[in-house]
């Protein structure tokens, strides 16, 4: 995927400011936070949605879920929304999975 902004962040091509990385996922600050504390968690295998996973991708999903707990409670966080777009109706504007964790202030429902 060469022209995916997140596979470049992941490989470095794209500078960011990181929170986490392993073999498997990196976690990076947003560059346009929708609240105090927003960082994004993407797996570094290219998946462009969550409606492209299948049965064989439940422990990477659940390890970026494991890695969201963790930063969240190395950050301080006690109360944290945790946000998957899936389609462009429903927001997505970069097409490859991931979650935006996003803390610090009063989190409305419905979102929107």
């Amino acid at each position: 995927m060469g022209e995916c902004i997140f596979c470049k962040i992941a490989n470095k091509e794209i500078l960011s400011k990181p929170v986490y990385e392993d073999e498997r996922c990196y976690a990076f600050y947003d560059l346009d936070p929708q609240a105090p504390t927003h960082f994004l968690v993407i797996p570094k295998r290219h998946i462009a949605s969550a409606l492209d996973l299948g049965e064989d991708d439940a422990a990477l999903v659940g390890h970026c879920y494991a890695v969201i707990a963790k930063v969240a409670r190395e950050l301080g966080l006690d109360s944290y929304r945790v946000v998957t777009n899936c389609g462009e109706q429903a927001g997505q504007t970069v097409f490859h999975l991931h979650f935006h964790v996003l803390a610090g202030r009063d989190m409305t429902w419905p979102p929107g």
